[in-house]
């Protein structure tokens, strides 16, 4: 690996120093060799994949650390947190020349971990393996990793569990909450951390004329983005807390996440959830509820005579965000639609189709997909209000009239995935794992690689479809 350590930069009180503190009886979980290759793994540190990621092999060119942040969790403060179970152990150069985040997680305790045992359980490992696996595949800014263990060693959540360790990747884990921390208990370190921010990950702001604007404005940029892309596939995250968003917008921190199934915009995909603020149709405000708090803490950097003007400022370029959410979304979902994203009509015929397959409580994904293979009269066979589909067709239909047909059906294709990561998928690999087979995870793994591509070899009938209506559904929570 190349390495190119930049936190340790730092001040110092921005993070804490230590190694981590490996599981009892480490054993190979899953090695993700494409990544490995990405980010430039020699074949020897591939030959001890296991060791780097179970934390017994660390590396002289970093000295691992557990970085400290502040949030607001479920909308309320929570003042101090931190990697209380997750240590940064390198910084290193992709193919690209871009630097990226080695950060494994279930490390052992640190500072931060607020009584916590600094663990990580095997279930929630194999969820945020396969999903930052999946999501990176869609197409999506995520997190990824490089591989997980599993071990001997139990521990104790609602019952006794497996510990593991997983070694993910990002290209950048400074969180909002990074900033909440600061100006809550460092107000004096903020002018050094932001622009270091600007240097590393948005050096073109700093030749901007107002370069503090231009890097508030990319990070809303980028986080509308991201939030449109969940939203055009169906996924939740399910902990937007502010210390769960990136200043990158790439997606971190799984948690109790979900795809969706069954289109319900009001689903609770995290059962911690009481109040149902993490819903998916609540995303984009939530995401434009966050950035506001965080541009609240970059309002101190102003001269004092000009910090009025600057909040006007902020507020401004915060109104970019329901307008840059909504071009990414309505050009996403006439892609799915395979309509011209032109045609004055075609977002509302988009519209019309969501709302059947709400009412109608039909499967998100394989709705998509049916609509794509123009399988018209299945559809409508999965209608009870068979009226209103055969209304949404004639409009879908005389829409698409004179268009490149062609060329909108290609875009289709490349826009609606075949596979998704169903709850009940991960479930079933995470059983057989425990059990010490991780053959389900494999095949997941691989069908996730190529979610656009019939792979009627990997595939099972699961795979394409929500569980029966008499079936419980997988309950997910924050116990991880």
């Amino acid at each position: 690996m190349q390495f190119n350590p930049r936190y340790p930069s730092l001040n110092p009180k921005l993070y804490h120093q230590q190694m981590p503190i490996p599981l009892k009886g480490a054993k190979a979980g899953h090695f993700n060799e494409a990544l490995a290759d990405q980010l430039q793994w020699s074949q020897q540190e591939k030959t001890e994949w296991v060791e780097i990621c179970s934390g017994q092999k660390t590396f002289a060119e970093f000295h691992p650390l557990a970085m400290v942040y502040a949030g607001h969790q479920f909308g309320q403060w929570a003042g101090q947190l931190g990697d209380g179970r997750g240590l940064l152990i390198a910084q290193v150069l992709d193919k690209n020349n871009q630097t990226i985040d080695l950060h494994l997680k279930g490390a052992g305790s640190t500072p931060y971990s607020r009584m916590g045992d600094g663990r990580a359980v095997l279930r929630s490992v194999i969820r945020e393996y396969l999903a930052g696996h999946a999501l990176t595949h869609l197409g999506i800014p995520s997190s990824n990793s490089v591989g997980f263990t599993s071990s001997t060693q139990g521990v104790q959540r609602e019952k006794l569990e497996l510990g593991a360790m997983m070694l993910r990747t990002s290209d950048c884990h400074i969180r909002l909450g990074h900033f909440e921390w600061i100006n809550q208990y460092q107000p004096e370190l903020l002018p050094e951390f932001t622009q270091k921010c600007m240097e590393w990950h948005y050096p073109e702001c700093l030749d901007a004329e107002q370069p503090l604007l231009a890097f508030a404005s990319k990070v809303i940029q980028r986080t509308a983005v991201m939030i449109s892309k969940w939203q055009l596939i169906g996924f939740a995250h399910g902990v937007m807390n502010t210390d769960n968003l990136n200043i990158t917008g790439s997606t971190l921190d799984f948690g109790p996440y979900g795809f969706m199934e069954r289109f319900r915009p009001n689903w609770i995909n995290n059962h911690s959830d009481y109040n149902s603020r993490y819903t998916y149709q609540n995303q984009p405000s939530i995401a434009h509820w966050n950035l506001w708090n965080w541009l609240n803490n970059l309002i101190p950097l102003a001269k004092p005579e000009e910090k009025e003007k600057f909040k006007q400022d902020l507020a401004h370029c915060l109104e970019h965000f329901e307008t840059t959410f909504l071009e990414h979304y309505k050009q996403g979902l006439c892609q799915k639609m395979g309509l011209p994203n032109f045609h004055k009509d075609s977002f509302d015929c988009g519209m019309a189709f969501l709302n059947i397959l709400q009412s109608e409580q039909l499967d998100y994904t394989a709705s998509f997909i049916r609509l794509q293979n123009q399988e018209y009269e299945a559809l409508k066979d999965d209608c009870l209000d068979r009226r209103q589909f055969e209304a949404f067709l004639t409009q879908y239909e005389t829409i698409r009239t004179n268009q490149d047909i062609d060329a909108l059906d290609a875009a289709m294709f490349e826009a609606n995935p075949i596979y998704i990561l169903r709850n009940h998928m991960a479930q079933k690999a995470i059983e057989l794992a425990e059990r010490n087979d991780f053959s389900e995870v494999d095949r997941l793994f691989k069908l996730l690689s190529q979610p656009f591509t019939q792979q009627t070899d990997l595939e099972k009938a699961e795979d394409l479809a929500p569980l029966p209506s008499d079936v419980p559904e997988v309950m997910v929570s924050c116990s991880s």
